[in-house]
């Protein structure tokens, strides 16, 4: 049995006829008879009798149908406590994202939400690679995913809200020769050495592209996934290395170049399930990431 079918016996109970059950509830009389039938499956007694042209409850029918009316107040107590756990602005919102966009966007988000009756942000790093990144929508609410600007979009398991089209610049010592130059080409830096991330992560893409433009396999003399990690092996003179613009923080010794002739962009996306936006709370946490975002674009430029 289920919620329609015991409104329809009480219905059956208070109006007497098929007919005018069908009525009040705006469906055919045959889609009535139906339903009683399927719920008459689940009794081991009778719950409706005929007497003359008329279907009335017996005594089971009339005690299930005094059920029913329990049965649909605690449904509607339970729609509407759902109702307000969606429109509350606080409760929970998990938020997870890779190691570079949590040192950048989680500092501003936590600041945003610190004020009483805000949501309370449940914060955790996932370095993994690109294509595991959806799969986090199922233990977070938002998860920020990167992927690089010619990469296939996300799938449509996920909706994907992008924060930053972030540049990729050529990380270098502030006393390389290379230093000088406004912008680098691939064969400007095919002869160096490189630090870069692990197999299966975005940036090593472009990594790729960049050997391809140059006409030369480059020399990938570490595998460092950590931008800050990255930054103080570069200013070491462990090699050049692709880093972000915006998202890392400026390290005294290093210089970042831009890049012509190869596309070196990444997108920064908040990935999440559809349903998880019903609730007030993510929307604002999505709303403040956005905002988080202007501030971060803002924060470095290089001319």
């Amino acid at each position: 049995m289920d919620e329609r079918q015991l409104r329809i016996l009480r219905e059956l109970g208070e109006l007497g006829s098929v007919t005018a059950v069908a009525e009040a509830l705006l469906v055919t009389p045959s889609a009535i008879s139906q339903q009683l039938r399927l719920l008459q499956r689940s009794s081991p007694v009778p719950l409706t009798e005929r007497r003359g042209r008329r279907l009335v409850l017996t005594d089971a029918g009339q005690t299930l149908a005094g059920s029913a009316i329990e049965v649909e107040s605690a449904m509607e107590r339970a729609r509407r406590s759902v109702g307000e756990f969606l429109d509350r602005p606080d409760g929970e919102v998990s938020v997870a994202a890779f190691h570079s966009a949590a040192a950048a966007f989680f500092p501003p988000l936590l600041r945003a939400l610190a004020a009483p009756g805000a949501p309370v942000p449940r914060l955790a790093d996932e370095d993994v690679p690109q294509e595991e990144f959806p799969r986090l929508t199922r233990e977070y609410d938002l998860v920020l995913a990167h992927r690089l600007d010619h990469a296939p979009p996300w799938p449509p398991t996920v909706t994907a809200t992008t924060l930053l089209r972030e540049p990729l610049d050529v990380a270098m010592p502030a006393t390389h020769p290379l230093a000088a130059k406004r912008r680098v080409t691939p064969r400007d830096v095919a002869d160096e050495p490189w630090i870069t991330v692990h197999d299966g992560f975005p940036v090593l893409a472009t990594i790729e592209a960049i050997s391809a433009a140059a006409g030369k396999r480059l020399h990938l003399a570490h595998r460092i996934n950590e931008f800050a990690v990255v930054a103080e092996a570069v200013a070491a003179g462990g090699g050049l290395a692709l880093m972000p613009r915006w998202t890392t923080r400026p390290h005294p010794e290093v210089l970042l170049k831009p890049l012509s002739g190869v596309r070196a962009e990444r997108h920064i996306d908040t990935l999440y399930r559809p349903e998880r936006t019903a609730r007030k709370a993510v929307r604002t946490v999505l709303t403040e990431l956005q905002q988080a975002a202007q501030t971060i674009q803002g924060r470095r430029a290089i001319p």
